[in-house]
């Protein structure tokens, strides 16, 4: 039986040029490249060089500090390139794809198999790059196990997935996902889906089902973890995102690591935004068409959403986790007097400097902050959209300090940086509320472990 959970406090974002629920299969990419960046605090230590032959599910580089946590292929081909930053910094590992090589695995029978069988495998392929743990948000630790597992289904930031849509052709995937999962901790996975929705999900087994109602962020794993299965210290939950939860289905089926990806492409300057079968690391050249869009140098692409997405370029590649491209103008041009409310009542405002609020109906935003950043001040916006019992602005200040003690007292254990996404948006000091995060997290990792 499903339980109801109500989440106040946010604010729903939303925007024109939202994917359409039209599924397409995206042009083949010919080169895939992996980003180190994407799994938060780990340090890469490669394993292959430039011009290596490598197989899909072959390790491509682990983490320095803990040799169980790899890094593979999603694809059969060759290194094309090694491309770094400053101070020789790992950008991207880029492969380009030929022939059809895959690492198999013999995989146990699934009603046998123990939780130390499942957790080596899930190490040993790749696949536990799919789980996250909390708290610190990095991939999961296989000699550490969960408390609980989480999986959302209700997704509340712009231009996010319908994951009914999204995962409408692989609900055997997931349900194989859900019982390997539920294996390890022994109990049902708790599942959130979105309330007085009627969701294909209900009929899964093993899972513990909640109807999440609330605005943004309630969609973040962190606030419904706070809700249901509150973290204390010394626990750990793993999160896992719907289509990665059946990948790890998919990869206990047939025994071959699933790299497999549908991204909504969402923006409005996009002539058919809509979703697409791909790969995980696609070109996003191989998404975009450039006649999509009038002038690509004067849109920002950005992995994720505009809230917490990163920013990349039309010649770089899909993100590891993410199901969702979007696409907004970039904001040069600054406007005449932009300073005085109600002049331009276009923009979305929920300090109600614009007229917005009552005219309703999805809206156009750019890149442009409508202002720049200034002194925190006190004004009690960041409580009102943030649903959480904790103190946000005491949190990221202490952040800014390096205070272990006050951070760890002001719950910086339950956050992670996306879930000051509105924040970010809504305060007028237009501080980084998401990178201060991220910094005192680094901090606790490297000081508290």
């Amino acid at each position: 039986m499903s339980k109801d959970i109500s989440i106040k406090n946010g604010a729903n974002l939303h925007l024109k040029g939202l994917a359409s629920k039209e599924l397409e299969v995206a042009k083949k990419s010919l080169t895939y490249a992996l980003n180190p960046d994407d799994f938060f605090s780990l340090i890469p230590r490669m394993l292959v060089k430039e011009g290596d032959k490598v197989s899909k599910g072959q390790p491509i580089f682990y983490d320095k500090n803990d040799e169980t946590i790899k890094i593979v292929s999603p694809v059969s081909g060759k290194v094309k390139e090694i491309r770094r930053g400053a101070k020789r910094k790992i950008l991207y590992v880029i492969i380009k794809a030929e022939g059809d090589d895959v690492i198999k695995f013999d995989i146990p029978d699934l009603q046998k198999i123990t939780k130390e069988q499942i957790t080596k495998l899930l190490s040993d392929s790749g696949s536990l790059a799919y789980v996250k743990q909390r708290p610190y948000n990095i991939i999961a630790r296989s000699n550490k196990l969960p408390k609980s597992i989480f999986v959302s289904t209700h997704s509340t930031a712009p231009y996010d997935v319908d994951y009914d849509f999204l995962m409408s052709n692989r609900l055997d995937d997931l349900q194989t996902g859900i019982d390997i999962m539920s294996a390890i901790i022994e109990k049902p996975i708790n599942f959130s889906i979105t309330h007085k929705k009627d969701s294909s999900f209900k009929d899964l087994n093993n899972v513990e089902i909640y109807n999440i109602k609330g605005a943004h962020p309630s969609g973040n794993e962190s606030f419904q973890i706070n809700k249901i299965d509150p973290l204390n210290f010394g626990e750990t939950i793993w999160v896992i995102k719907p289509e990665d939860l059946s990948n790890i289905g998919a990869f206990f089926r047939t025994g071959i690591f699933s790299s497999s990806r549908t991204v909504a492409i969402s923006g409005d300057s996009l002539k058919s935004p809509k979703y697409y079968n791909t790969i995980i690391g696609a070109s996003i050249s191989s998404l975009i068409n450039s006649d999509e869009i009038n002038d690509i140098n004067n849109y920002r692409f950005i992995n994720g959403d505009p809230l917490s997405g990163s920013k990349v370029d039309y010649s770089d590649f899909l993100g590891f986790y993410n199901n969702s491209l979007s696409v907004i103008e970039e904001g040069n041009n600054y406007r005449m007097l932009g300073w005085l409310p109600f002049m331009y009542n276009s923009i979305p405002s929920f300090s109600k400097t614009s007229f917005s609020w009552l005219l309703g109906g999805a809206k156009k935003v750019n890149t442009n902050l409508n202002g720049e950043e200034r002194a925190i001040v006190v004004t009690g916006e960041m409580e009102k959209y943030f649903p959480m019992d904790i103190f946000p602005m005491q949190l990221i200040k202490a952040c800014m300090r390096g205070d272990i003690e006050k951070m760890e007292s002001l719950g910086i254990y339950e956050v992670v940086p996306e879930d000051f996404g509105l924040v970010d948006f809504s305060c007028t000091s237009k501080i980084e509320a998401q990178e201060i995060i991220k910094n005192g997290i680094e901090i606790m990792l490297k000081e508290v472990g």
